[in-house]
């Protein structure tokens, strides 16, 4: 049976999966792409391309471009791909407009949540106290131009309910993208969340000449932080090894289109990080999420030497070159 489903967000992620479920040969008659600008919705419908953020790609005539989230009501399956930032907002606005439907996250980061001892959790726990039906997350390593131009891709669907993962893994699979279900949902947000603050620390790495050898170090050694926060948070260690760990970790360190890495070798540049993120032109959620996973590192006593250097570039003020030669002159311990 074929099943509608509305893509919560015009940004480049949630253009793209639009893009991408529109063009299987077994999608939904139609795909709904919500945005909550009226204006950039007009402008969508009117050149059936999102220039903004996902230019030369061509809007599907069975995608139907709204800025009333209303018409969300009318789908089997949302998938929300909104800034984590914007995330609890767009689940009070659904809640509100009385859409009701299993919900996956297209977003990696973590949620401000005031309750909770570091002030912050992750993102399938915030939304759950405020939607009664199943929450999964769609992960994995994915420039979204990539995606849309129907490129090879491999994505993780991740839910607590496991018939959810697997019928959300079966909605995305489809021509070149390969989709993986999962029931570790912690470890599965874990690795999408850590992974852009590592890659901000590996584009400062590269944008200070320290070459590969020290872009593979800090790779491995950063994904054994994803690895212990992990396990601290509920999630498996092994699920980091996978698609959601180690291939987003791979591609977002190395990618040049990855925003998180394009952060760090403006800050080795000497840029200041407001007109970096202002040049930029989209959320690079690295530069958020580094005080959540120093929060998160403090109350469960966890040691993420490399995650605690980049928040301290970014929000103590310490240059980038001093942060790297902290790290070289930290006293090895066993592997």
């Amino acid at each position: 049976m074929r099943t509608s489903v509305a893509v919560l967000g015009g940004g480049a992620w949630g253009s793209a999966l639009a893009v991408h479920l529109a063009a299987r040969s077994h999608a939904a008659p139609r795909v709904l792409l919500y945005l909550r600008s009226s204006e950039r919705a007009a402008e969508l419908v009117a050149a059936r391309e999102n220039a903004r953020y996902l230019p030369g790609i061509a809007l599907p005539a069975s995608i139907d471009v709204t800025s009333d989230i209303a018409d969300a009501r009318h789908a089997d399956v949302l998938i929300a791909a909104t800034p984590v930032a914007e995330l609890v907002p767009l689940i009070d606005a659904l809640a509100a407009a009385q859409v009701a439907a299993p919900l996956a996250l297209a977003c990696k980061g973590f949620v401000a949540d005031p309750g909770s001892p570091a002030g912050c959790a992750l993102a399938h726990e915030v939304v759950a106290r405020r939607w009664s039906h199943p929450v999964g997350a769609i992960s994995g390593p994915s420039f979204a131009i990539e995606v849309a131009r129907g490129l090879p891709t491999a994505l993780v669907a991740a839910a607590g309910d496991p018939a959810f993962a697997h019928s959300l893994a079966a909605l995305l699979r489809g021509d070149a993208l390969r989709c993986y279900p999962s029931d570790d949902l912690p470890g599965v947000e874990v690795g999408g969340a850590v992974k852009n603050v590592l890659a901000i620390a590996a584009g400062a790495s590269d944008g200070l000449g320290f070459g590969h050898n020290a872009r593979a170090a800090l790779i491995t050694r950063g994904l054994a932080e994803c690895g212990r926060l992990s396990a601290a948070l509920g999630g498996r260690r092994e699920t980091l090894m996978g698609l959601a760990g180690l291939g987003d970790l791979v591609l977002t360190c190395t990618g040049d289109l990855s925003r998180n890495r394009r952060v760090g070798l403006a800050l080795a540049r000497g840029e200041p990080l407001p007109a970096i993120l202002a040049e930029l032109g989209h959320v690079a959620e690295g530069v958020f999420a580094t005080r959540a996973v120093r929060a998160l590192a403090q109350e469960h006593r966890l040691d993420l030497p490399i995650s605690d250097a980049v928040h301290r570039v970014l929000h103590e003020g310490v240059p980038p070159r001093d942060a790297v030669m902290a790290l070289l002159a930290r006293e090895p311990r066993s592997e």
